[in-house]
């Protein structure tokens, strides 16, 4: 059985669930330790993860390396990839335009080969179980395929053409995120005056509705750092296609009322939203 060397770029909440899930299928889990805070250190020991002092290090030793970034630094992490000679299969999984994934793929290729992932779900702990949507050379695909089979990381292969999977991504994350931002808004406004509790025993007769979990703001703006790149990447996913990219940007812009909330597990629905009141 092919046991490769795996390298993940980064180990941040969904990349150490990720690395740990391949784990198992892999000869050993790398991540580089260069430039990472101490956060980054814990989760990769917990999940197990071998460190290694370089970036080129880890590119040398590993055959499969999957990149999962913030989407701002996606193509700048790429790039260090390719000047490093990356030989082995690359997977770009973060949440960029179908545009970037494909230029990402040109920096690489031909020395490496690129598949283009998604992922859609929560970090896989606790019962949790994402998928992964892969798009690109078959036979790299397969080879992803096999690292997660049996894990709690479901992969679906959507064909051979480099953008696909952050096609879907991003029109899922389209919508799921700027649902959010919907109802922090909603709830927002309610409580300015007086009717944010009345709003939400309306709201929680239909157990479909976001409206009805108005807890989860607080969530929203401790994730805003990161969900705000993702809904631009959209923004811009759009407008490529024709369609109005405006109510995309509207959403970014709103999430960046939160930027100073970075992964506030402390943070309450109250705080959240007198967040979201200061310009």
């Amino acid at each position: 059985m092919d046991q490769p060397t795996v390298g993940i770029l980064h180990p941040g909440s969904m990349g150490a669930a990720v690395a740990a899930c391949a784990a198992p299928r892999a000869a050993s889990v790398l991540w580089c330790e260069a430039g990472r805070s101490t956060a980054s250190a814990t989760r990769a020991a917990q999940a197990g993860l071998t460190p290694v002092a370089a970036l080129p290090e880890l590119l040398e030793r590993s055959d499969i390396v999957i990149s999962l970034c913030p989407p701002a630094a996606a193509e700048d992490l790429a790039r260090d990839v390719a000047d490093c000679d990356f030989t082995g299969v690359y997977v770009e999984a973060n949440a960029i335009s179908p545009e970037r994934a494909q230029r990402i793929a040109g920096l690489l290729e031909p020395g490496a080969v690129v598949v283009d992932g998604g992922v859609v779900g929560s970090p896989p702990v606790r019962g949790k179980a994402p998928s992964l949507y892969l798009s690109g050379p078959a036979a790299a695909t397969e080879r992803i395929e096999v690292l997660f089979a049996g894990t709690a990381v479901r992969t679906v292969a959507l064909g051979t053409e480099i953008g696909k999977a952050s096609a879907l991504k991003l029109a899922y994350a389209s919508f799921q995120k700027t649902s959010r931002v919907l109802v922090a808004l909603a709830v927002g406004m309610a409580r300015e005056h007086g009717v944010d509790q009345e709003l939400i025993e309306v709201a929680s007769r239909r157990t479909d509705s976001y409206l009805s979990e108005p807890q989860y703001i607080a969530t929203t703006a401790a994730r805003a750092w990161r969900w705000g790149p993702e809904l631009e990447e959209a923004a811009d996913t759009l407008a490529a296609a024709g369609l109005p990219p405006e109510m995309l940007r509207a959403a970014a812009s709103t999430l960046a009322r939160w930027h100073d909330a970075k992964d506030d597990g402390e943070l309450t629905l109250a705080d959240a939203l007198d967040r979201l009141a200061q310009p």
